[in-house]
Parts: structure tokens; C-alpha cells; sequence
């Protein structure tokens, strides 16, 4: 595998902007539709709140650690 942009040959240099481009391209819709959602935007508010109240639980217990 390159590890420099020089040793990428023209279609694997394209390939990879293609696919960066498309991935940011999906991320961006996702999270479009998702702040069109007032569900999604109270759920984001209650997070809020909760994480300003202590409401939350600490990462070792969800992990197992």
C-alpha cells in the first residue's frame, strides 16, 4: 500500500478523492435529514439537559470495563 500521495498511481489518487468526497457527501445528508427531525432536535436538548444535570452514566460500566 502507498504511503505518499506520489506513489498513488492516477486512478487509485482519483479513487480515493471519489470516496472521500462521497463519504463526507453521505455524512452531510445524514446529518441534514437528522436536524430536519424534531424528534432528533428534542432528543438533542434532553442530552443536554440530562449531562448538565449528572444524568449520565459512566463510560466503564457501558464498555464493561
Amino acid at each position: 500500500m502507498a504511503t505518499h500521495v506520489s506513489e498513488l498511481s492516477i486512478e487509485e489518487f482519483k479513487e480515493l478523492i471519489s470516496e472521500s468526497v462521497r463519504t463526507s457527501f453521505e455524512d452531510m445528508l445524514e446529518d441534514y435529514t437528522a436536524m430536519g427531525s424534531p424528534e432528533f432536535l428534542r432528543s438533542i436538548v434532553e442530552a443536554r439537559e440530562q449531562y448538565k444535570r449528572g444524568d449520565v452514566t459512566p463510560l466503564e460500566q457501558l464498555s464493561g470495563v
